[in-house]
């Protein structure tokens, strides 16, 4: 295998899971971390990346060198009743979780097309095929992601290189303790916002690990023709074709109830 991934946020959770999983596998893996000094994993090599910077990315770029796959994995997880989200906070985290994505993307899709062969995963979210209240950030970072994923596949996919987004639904990896949570302190959402976020902690603590997500990533990058989308755990097998059969208030409905919000 002479194959180069790079994987963003490859520190902990999906990451991690998957820069060891292609590691593995034989890929020669480049993981990418804001702080990378000290940071330490067999067969991988770790970058500096903040995805805030642009500076930063370009220098990721540069640092790389040609690379045949890129997941893009780092992002933030937010929250918040949608009035109560600061614009500075909706700024951030869309650099985070799409522009800065997107511009990796754009910076090393160029060298695929040239090489004929590339795989660029974006790991996404089922809350953007499922979307939840005082989540609408968060659903909103990881739809556009997946709509960037969308299009572009269609533009590369004659050159060999494929764009895919992984969805993964509850997991398990501790990302519930760096979500970063907004809300008034005389919200009159408040404690409706609370009781959502502890039914979100209690699912993700009961999720799947960051190893089926990881086997799903390696699968969709080693696929021939690479689908457009693949979704794991949270019952994805079920409620996904559910989703087309059902009227969409009943999915609203029943989306909603699984994290104890009744309306």
């Amino acid at each position: 295998m002479d194959r180069i991934a790079l994987v963003t946020g490859a520190s902990s959770g999906i990451g991690k899971a998957t820069a060891a999983a292609l590691a593995a596998r034989g890929y020669r893996v480049l993981g990418t971390s804001r702080e990378p000094g000290g940071l330490r994993a067999d067969g991988i090599e770790f970058l500096a990346l903040d995805l805030e910077d642009d500076a930063s990315i370009e220098a990721l770029a540069v640092a790389a060198g040609p690379v045949d796959v890129l997941v893009n994995n780092a992002g933030e997880s937010q929250s918040g009743p949608f009035e109560d989200l600061p614009m500075d906070a909706l700024r951030r985290l869309f650099q985070v979780n799409v522009l800065g994505p997107v511009r990796l993307a754009q910076l090393l899709l160029p060298g695929m097309r040239e090489r004929r062969y590339g795989r660029v995963v974006m790991v996404g979210s089922m809350l953007a095929s499922f979307p939840l209240a005082y989540r609408s950030s968060y659903v909103a970072s990881k739809a556009a992601l997946k709509g960037f994923s969308d299009g572009a596949r269609h533009e590369y996919s004659p050159f060999g290189v494929w764009l895919t987004t992984v969805e993964p639904g509850a997991i398990s990896t501790g990302i519930s303790q760096r979500r970063t949570k907004y809300v008034a302190e005389a919200s009159p959402h408040r404690a409706e916002f609370e009781r959502m976020l502890a039914a979100l902690d209690r699912n993700e603590q009961a999720g799947i690990a960051a190893g089926p997500v990881a086997a799903t990533i390696v699968k969709a990058i080693e696929a021939a023709r690479p689908k457009a989308h693949y979704a794991v755990g949270s019952n994805a097998p079920l409620v996904f074709p559910l989703r087309r059969l059902l009227p969409p208030g009943l999915v609203e409905k029943v989306t909603h109830r699984r994290h104890d919000l009744r309306r």
